[in-house]
């Protein structure tokens, strides 16, 4: 500050950071220290110092060895403990204080089943464990109280420090010219000490012999009576050169004591010289942590473990969260378990495999597209009907969630591909949507009555499938269509005949399959080799033989086997069964029977989620009836149409 007068904040909180606590703990964020140096107000949020230690049994211990500035150990301790007996902390299994002479540590063992993490969240929030400090630099300037901001500070400081040095080397100097005045008239005296013997003699009183010495030697009062109060033995030659040595130094000194009075620049350089020896002898390592780049309070997000978990939506819109392993891996034709509780005109119309942390970006029939936390979807149990998405996201009642897709991070290089019921296709960039209101924003601009069928994430150069109701499907490259921004409206991706509409679309990927299902419940597993790559705009290639006994198609979807297949009906009937045990067969064929639907059950929807692992069925499961195969492949030849932009 001294150098360099104009230097900003952000320079200087280079060299201070930010406080230091005697007690150490970890300061999160510099936004409340940068708003506290640069206005004088502000503040700022500290958490002890934790580590989780995992313990040779498996268990997790948190150990504290910090704590945060002003926060009592004890009381701390006796607060997690009224939590754990309120049950309003679960996971503790026991709470010990082991701080010695060494230092402190306080140790929280947790439960087995328990996140360590979640608990240690849960902790911060509340404990004094995360406590806010409040940053008032309130001073006094000229008598007046002020707040002053950093650089204020330090220039009210240097200001004062010039004061000081100033005064100090003005006492300084009135003790050295008062000092070498007298030595002067002792030097005086030494040079004539024998004529001043002889006027003293010849005094008959001290004031008389004073009298003389002023008026002889044109000495002053205080040098005359330094002369009379002299000793004998400052006559000797060594105590005549220490004066005179004296005496020189003085000098010297009164000089240099001047010239720093003189000049500014010396008044600043000694303030310096005295603040780094200072800094020698008493600096120390820093105590207290600063976090960058970290929130400055708990979101709800941290006190929510990581979790996989399924996202139900209804025709009628009813929305829920359950757990990921709620369905039980069945065979394919069996008669499946009961996925959700609906009314008799409702049913599962959307199922999305996703973590409670994923941001879930929400794509309406009408083009808009809305974002919610998935922990933000309230969860239910299986059989629960959910809650109406109306009361989650604010879009009119004419509107339908036609696509849920999880977002991890908002990538520009990634891209959302889009297909309308018309076969209208555009894809957009995902940072696009990285700042969505809570009133939706336009996903997509449709043309008249066209409504969104489908959304999927891109990584910019993968192939895409278009399956219409009517059995045909079109496999293109995403590079034969631009990246447009948010409200374009698209260009065609597959050209339909009257009638048809489009009814599911999915990425390709080389070794891929090529899944349809029918609403009347069966369907296959095609390679996707069999459908050659084409320009986008065509009829596309047959890709199911659609008939009365089969029905139209309801889904087509890719698959690489991985995958466990959820179909569900319009009466809530919900079966998951491994993608294996789908046959795969050529493209102009009828399908197999994946599951037997009851007197006017139709299939709604389906999906694909993780592969469940189980070692076990249930033993209450119904067996699995003989799957009848319809390998029909009357109509073998292909139909196609030449391709027409």
């Amino acid at each position: 500050m001294a150098d360099n007068p104009a230097i900003t904040t952000e320079e200087l909180m280079e060299i201070i950071p930010g406080p230091d606590f005697p007690t150490g703990g970890i300061i999160l964020g510099r936004s409340g220290i940068r708003r506290a140096y640069e206005t004088g107000r502000g503040s700022i949020v500290i958490r002890g110092k934790v580590e989780i230690e995992q313990q040779s049994n498996g268990k997790e211990t948190i150990i504290v060895t910090e704590l945060p500035y002003q926060v009592n150990k004890a009381r701390l301790v006796e607060k997690i403990a009224e939590l754990v007996r309120d049950k309003r902390i679960d996971g503790i299994t026991h709470l010990a204080d082991e701080s010695d002479r060494t230092g402190m540590r306080v140790v929280i063992e947790v439960r087995r089943d328990a996140n360590a993490h979640v608990l240690l969240n849960n902790l911060y929030k509340h404990t004094a464990l995360q406590s806010s400090f409040g940053i008032n630099m309130l001073a006094l300037v000229d008598g007046q109280p002020k707040i002053l901001a950093l650089k204020e500070i330090l220039y009210h400081y240097l200001e004062h420090q010039k004061v000081v040095i100033r005064r100090r080397t003005q006492y300084e100097l009135r003790k050295a010219e008062d000092r070498a005045h007298i030595l002067e008239g002792l030097r005086i005296a030494l040079d004539h000490i024998d004529e001043i013997i002889a006027l003293i003699r010849g005094s008959k009183t001290t004031e008389e012999a004073k009298t003389g010495l002023m008026e002889r030697f044109n000495l002053t009062e205080r040098q005359s009576q330094a002369i009379l109060d002299m000793r004998l033995q400052r006559l000797t030659g060594l105590e005549r050169d220490k004066i005179e040595n004296e005496y020189q130094e003085l000098l010297v000194l009164i000089s240099e004591l001047r010239a720093i009075l003189a000049d500014e620049q010396k008044v600043v350089e000694i303030i310096r010289e005295e603040l780094l020896e200072v800094k020698q002898r008493f600096a120390d390592d820093r105590r207290t942590e600063i976090t960058s780049g970290g929130a400055e309070m708990l979101e709800d997000e941290d006190l929510i473990p990581v979790e996989n978990s399924v996202l139900t939506l209804t025709h009628n819109g009813y929305i829920k969260r359950l757990p990921a392993n709620t369905y039980r891996s069945q065979r394919r034709g069996g008669r499946g378990i009961q996925g959700m509780g609906t009314n008799d005109d409702d049913f599962v119309e959307h199922l999305l495999n996703t973590s409670t942390h994923d941001t879930i970006l929400f794509f309406t029939s009408k083009g808009r597209v809305f974002r919610k936390k998935g922990y933000e979807v309230p969860e239910y149990s299986r059989t629960a009907k959910g809650l109406p998405i109306i009361n989650l996201l604010d879009f009119a009642k004419e509107e339908k969630v036609t696509a849920m897709i999880p977002v991890e991070k908002f990538e520009a290089e990634k891209y959302l591909f889009f297909a309308t019921r018309e076969g209208i296709v555009k894809r957009t960039s995902v940072a696009d949507f990285a700042n969505i209101r809570s009133n939706g924003l336009i996903a997509l601009t449709l043309r008249g009555d066209d409504e969104l069928i489908g959304v999927k994430m891109t990584n910019g150069n993968q192939n895409i499938a278009i399956g219409t109701r009517d059995g045909m499907l079109i496999k293109f490259s995403e590079q034969d269509i631009r990246s447009m921004g948010r409200v374009a409206s698209g260009v065609r991706g597959i050209r339909l005949r009257e009638g048809d509409i489009a009814v599911g679309m999915d990425t390709v990927a080389e070794g891929d399959e090529i899944l349809v299902v029918t609403e009347k419940g069966f369907g296959k597993r095609t390679p996707e080799d069999e459908y050659r790559i084409q320009s986008r705009g065509g009829y596309g290639l047959k890709t199911l033989n659609v008939t009365d006994r089969n029905g139209p198609l309801v889904a087509m979807k890719t698959v690489d086997g991985t995958e466990d297949l959820m179909l569900i009906t319009i009466h809530g009937i919900l079966i998951r069964m491994d993608i294996e045990d789908i046959s795969s067969i050529g493209r102009s064929t009828q399908g197999v029977r994946l599951i037997r639907l009851g007197e006017d059950e139709l299939v709604a929807t389906v999906a694909k989620v993780e592969k469940e692992h189980e070692d076990e069925h249930d033993e209450h499961e119904e067996t699995n009836e003989e799957v009848e195969e319809l390998a029909d492949s009357s109509e073998n030849n292909e139909t196609t149409e030449p391709n027409e932009d």
